[in-house]
């Protein structure tokens, strides 16, 4: 599938291009609550599917970080962008960090949204069960959303979520990107990058905060920063769309 091409929605006309990539329990209808109020007199974003998800659900592949990180990289060049910065929430964020592995020279200014470090993620077996199970079982999906988002949301927003992550993802897909996300250990490819990065955390998530970014993120990113959203858990874009979109958006200006 050499000619394949990551679908995506164009928004903005601004000077410095940004891709987001959207985590592993939904496509690129994750960024929704955030697309109104986004400056884009300053910015140009592509917000795409990944292989298995929205769009490119039925999409065949290996379905994982690197092969995503390729895709970006031949979107990247199917829009004309010789350098633009990357938001990933999540999974989407281990995918942005083997772009600056495979092409740093492109890359100018990284956001992880509650990032799945480049080390992978170390779950328990009874964690591991609970994920690996969660293609087929949408009460792991549901389960999962409600740990890291502190146990606190409304039971609705929860059945709503899982019912959009059942939706747009393809189940044999969605269970060989958390092979590829939670275990692969790439951290020596990015570890000492001059690439400015910024980890935004939420206080409520319990899995992804901001100690495992000081041990992760924050020690392999020569110009690394950590935002931390007290109000939000894993899932900003829902939970705190006005703050994650002011604090990604101040980050990318301040390249200039």
């Amino acid at each position: 599938m050499a000619s394949f091409t990551l679908p995506h929605a164009l928004l903005g006309d601004g000077p410095h291009r940004v891709i987001a990539l959207h985590g592993w329990l939904a496509d690129r209808s994750a960024y929704a609550p955030v697309l109104a109020d986004l400056d884009r007199t300053s910015f140009r974003y592509a917000v795409a599917d990944l292989r298995g998800y929205g769009e490119a659900k039925d999409a065949s592949g290996a379905y994982t970080t690197s092969e995503g990180a390729a895709d970006v990289v031949r979107l990247a060049d199917h829009l004309g962008w010789e350098r633009f910065s990357l938001i990933g929430h999540s999974m989407g964020a281990s995918v942005a960090q083997r772009v600056v592995a495979i092409a740093p020279h492109r890359v100018r200014r990284l956001v992880g949204v509650s990032p799945v470090p480049a080390s992978g993620l170390d779950l328990p077996a009874d964690q591991w069960q609970l994920f690996s199970e969660a293609d087929h079982l949408p009460e792991n999906r549901r389960a999962i959303i409600d740990f890291t988002t502190g146990g606190v949301r409304p039971a609705a927003w929860l059945d709503r979520m899982v019912t959009r992550s059942l939706a747009v993802s393809d189940t044999k897909a969605f269970r060989a990107w958390l092979d590829s996300w939670a275990r692969e250990d790439f951290h020596d490819r990015i570890e000492g990058s001059t690439v400015p990065a910024l980890a935004v955390v939420g206080a409520l998530d319990p899995a992804l905060g901001a100690d495992l970014m000081r041990r992760t993120w924050l020690h392999w990113y020569a110009r690394g920063e950590l935002t931390e959203l007290p109000e939000s858990g894993h899932y900003a874009m829902d939970e705190t769309p006005l703050a994650l979109v002011s604090a990604v958006e101040e980050f990318l200006r301040a390249d200039g």
